[in-house]
């Protein structure tokens, strides 16, 4: 039985990552609930601790995820000085502790790292094209500047490192005011709410369910490579075919609109995951099975 910390972890990613691992490891959640909730862990069998992780923090553990930071443009442009303290603070603390205890410490990174990409679909060894300055660079950057440090901790500190890439996730313990995409429209629906389309629905995203995530953090983590990993499905919809197909699987009135695009909001955003597929890792879940399943608990809440 490993001992393991998982900061963020009782946020969407972060309480299905408890789940699963709880089953046969000693599991520590630590999160300051910002946009985590109790109600996603507390019948777990996983020790809850209130911590903020700008802030240090000592605990004897083999393993360490860290997830916490907010992921949705609605929360983390709240207050963009703390998200990115939160990601490069974050990103210190947990490698800092794993310098003390000998952890090996995966950082969930994002497929925010590569911008509004010239090269489609994004591998690892691409580069980005990122706004340094933009209404979306406190994560961005935040995120860009943790591998950084992730990777300096191993080539200088000798830090047993783990970097995941993440696309698109949905699936259950998302909050109905997440901000992303699939929660917006599934809660739009549900309502019978008008679905908002930010530009003209052309932009393209994949869609990629948590069960499947979680399995492709197991494996980057329990793999030999310390270099970023892209970890998402590389089938593509455009943002007007899952609106589409949100409606019908709902059998919602729901009309369609359409309001400006965002600064800086990327036009496509597709993985090439074939380093995944090398360590054994592919996704299972396909959209309208996973959609299926998310508005299933949207419907419940």
């Amino acid at each position: 039985m490993s001992r393991i910390l998982i900061t963020g972890g009782a946020g969407f990613i972060g309480s299905h990552l408890c789940k699963k691992l709880a089953v046969d490891n000693d599991v520590i959640c630590l999160d300051n609930y910002f946009t985590g909730s109790k109600k996603n862990v507390g019948n777990l069998n996983v020790e809850l601790m209130r911590h903020d992780v700008t802030v240090p923090y000592l605990v004897e553990v083999d393993q360490i995820y860290n997830l916490a930071c907010p992921a949705s443009p609605v929360h983390y442009q709240k207050d963009p000085i703390k998200t990115i303290n939160t990601s490069v603070l974050g990103a210190i603390n947990a490698l800092e502790l794993a310098l003390k205890t000998g952890a090996r410490v995966l950082q969930a990174s994002t497929s925010e790292v590569y911008g509004d990409p010239y090269i489609h679909p994004q591998t690892e060894g691409y580069w980005g094209n990122v706004n340094s300055i933009g209404v979306r660079s406190c994560y961005d950057e935040g995120k860009r500047c943790a591998e950084t440090l992730f990777s300096d901790y191993y080539r200088q500190r000798g830090v047993d490192i783990r970097i995941v890439r993440i696309f698109n996730t949905y699936g259950p313990n998302m909050s109905l005011n997440d901000g992303r995409v699939v929660s917006n429209f599934i809660v739009q629906a549900l309502r019978n709410d008008d679905i908002t389309i930010y530009g003209d629905g052309s932009q393209t995203r994949s869609f990629q369910y948590i069960d499947d995530l979680i399995g492709g953090l197991l494996t980057v983590m329990s793999s030999d490579i310390h270099t970023p990993v892209n970890i998402g499905n590389p089938v593509e919809f455009t943002v007007l075919e899952l609106a589409k197909l949100v409606i019908r699987l709902t059998g919602s009135r729901s009309k369609i609109i359409f309001l400006p695009l965002p600064q800086d909001d990327p036009r496509q955003r597709c993985p090439d995951i074939k380093l995944a597929k090398s360590l054994g890792w592919s996704p299972k879940v396909e959209l309208e099975e996973g959609l299926r399943k998310a508005i299933e608990y949207f419907s419940r809440c």
